[in-house]
C-alpha cells in the first residue's frame, strides 16, 4: 500500500490539473436531472476526499430551486445558467450557508452578468486550488512556502478571492486528515 506521503503528491498532481467548465464549455443543450449530476460529479470529483460523501444529489437540486438558489428548470430540464450555478453553490456551500452563497452569487451576477461572474469564479477556484495544492511539498506543508497575499487585493473580486482560497484550504485539509485516518486504521490492524 502507498504511504501518506505518495498518495498526498498523487492529490497534488490532481489539483493542479482540476479545472472547471467555462461558460463555454458547458453543453449547449438542456439536460434532465440524472445527466446534470453526472455532468457535475465527473467535473468536480477531484474534490471529493471522503467515502460515501456526495457533490450533489437530486434532493439538493430540487432544494435549491425551492430556496431560489437557482431558476426552475424548463420542462424538468437543466440549461447553463443553472449548470453555472450548481458547480458555484457545489463549491462554495462548503464553506459558507446556503443564504450567504445565494447574496455572494447574485451581488457577483448582477455586478458582471451571470457569464462572466461564472468565468471570474471558475478561474478564482482554479487559482486558488493550484496555489494550494503547489504548497503540498510531502505529508507536511513546508514552512518556507508562504502564500502570497497580496494576489487578494483587487477590491472587486475580494470575496471571491477569500471564498475560493476557503474552499481549496478545506480541501487539502480534508484530504491530508483523510489519508492519515486511512494509515491510522491500516496500523491498528496490523
Amino acid at each position: 500500500m502507498e504511504n501518506i506521503e505518495i498518495k498526498l503528491l498523487k492529490f497534488k498532481e490532481e489539483l493542479l490539473a482540476f479545472t472547471i467548465p467555462r461558460w463555454e464549455e458547458l453543453p449547449d443543450i438542456e439536460l434532465y436531472m440524472d445527466q446534470v449530476i453526472t455532468f457535475i460529479e465527473k467535473h468536480l470529483c477531484t474534490l471529493i476526499t471522503g467515502e460515501g460523501k456526495k457533490i450533489i444529489t437530486s434532493s439538493m437540486i430540487n432544494n435549491y430551486v425551492k430556496l431560489g438558489l437557482i431558476p426552475k428548470p424548463i420542462k424538468r430540464r437543466y440549461n447553463k445558467t443553472h449548470l453555472a450555478y450548481l458547480f458555484a453553490i457545489s463549491i462554495l456551500k462548503n464553506v459558507f450557508t446556503i443564504q450567504e452563497v445565494k447574496d455572494g452569487i447574485l451581488f457577483q451576477a448582477n455586478i458582471d452578468g451571470e457569464k462572466m461572474a461564472y468565468n471570474n469564479f471558475c478561474e478564482e477556484q482554479e487559482n486558488a486550488i493550484k496555489i494550494l495544492g503547489q504548497q503540498i511539498k510531502s505529508a507536511d506543508i513546508e514552512e518556507e512556502s508562504k502564500i502570497n497575499l497580496e494576489v487578494l487585493i483587487d477590491k472587486n473580486n475580494r470575496a471571491i478571492k477569500f471564498a475560493t482560497f476557503s474552499f481549496a484550504s478545506k480541501i487539502i485539509g480534508e484530504k491530508i486528515i483523510c489519508l492519515q485516518r486511512e494509515f491510522m486504521e491500516r496500523e491498528n490492524k496490523e
